[in-house]
């Protein structure tokens, strides 16, 4: 028994006549008689009776007519996500954020994704960009979206946004609307996001300034957090600031002071159909 044989008894089924069903599957007659019978020999029975005006299903047959039914269903349905799978239109996929990307993704490209690919699904893991990075060494992600810096031994990456730091404070720390000089920052209690801590010191040595660490943590929201309740200036990105941040925002005007966000997935990992349609996405 297969696929075609069932598709046939459900033609014969319909049009009570082997001449038109043979039209309607553009093949001969005796091809289609053999097959039939075939079938009835497949399950031990007789499915069809000859009558006056063609050919009428047994009691057999109107009872296998439903599970035929059924199997062809299911195996157009098969079929119709394999496709979807092969072109990338249906699936899940594993992506690992940072916290502090919060004001950029998900981006339109997302939304429009889900809007042509209702079937595509994500499961979001949360995460900083190191922990991003070792959830896809061990295969638990199938992308991630990290923060510059971090080491790309054994990784792909996709650049897809550049940003500035900024300050959050409210007046009692900083007047200024722009700082144009590091040394506006001396001597001020910092908040510090630890991910940029050694970017921050090689900018302060630089310009020979001792900062004043007051609060070091580990997610620019908590670090926004506390600038917010006046314990200091936090120094986080531009994007996170403006999702997050109630207090005063003020751009920091210092060339090394960038960062970027990336789209990272493995190199040995093979890119599936929808992992290549996110990644073109980006």
């Amino acid at each position: 028994m297969n696929i075609k044989q069932l598709k046939y008894f459900l033609v014969v089924a319909e049009e009570r006549q082997i001449t038109s069903a043979a039209k309607k599957l553009y093949i001969a007659q005796p091809p289609l008689s053999y097959q039939l019978k075939q079938l009835e020999k497949e399950v031990g029975t007789q499915l069809f009776v000859r009558n006056a005006h063609g050919i009428e299903l047994t009691e057999e047959g109107k009872i296998f007519q439903k599970y035929a039914e059924k199997i062809v269903n299911l195996s157009l349905a098969a079929t119709s996500q394999i496709h979807q799978i092969k072109e990338g239109e249906l699936g899940k996929i594993r992506i690992g954020v940072i916290s502090s990307c919060g004001g950029v993704v998900p981006n339109k490209q997302f939304k429009q994704l889900i809007n042509y690919y209702p079937s595509v699904s994500f499961e979001i893991h949360e995460a900083n960009t190191f922990g991003i990075v070792e959830q896809l060494q061990d295969g638990i992600l199938d992308l991630g979206i990290v923060r510059t810096p971090f080491n790309l031994e054994g990784l792909n990456s996709k650049d897809f946004y550049q940003e500035h730091m900024v300050a959050v404070a409210n007046n009692d720390f900083l007047q200024e609307n722009e700082i144009d000089h590091l040394s506006q920052l001396e001597n001020k209690p910092l908040i510090l996001y630890r991910r940029f801590q050694e970017i921050f010191n090689r900018s302060f040595r630089h310009q020979e300034i001792r900062p004043f660490y007051a609060v070091i943590c580990d997610d620019a929201r908590t670090a926004i957090h506390w600038a917010d309740e006046g314990l200091g200036v936090a120094l986080v990105p531009e994007s996170i600031a403006h999702t997050y941040g109630k207090s005063k925002i003020i751009p920091i005007k210092h060339e090394h002071w960038i960062t970027h966000l990336n789209l990272v997935w493995r190199k040995d990992r093979q890119v599936t159909p929808l992992m290549d349609k996110i990644i073109e996405m980006f």
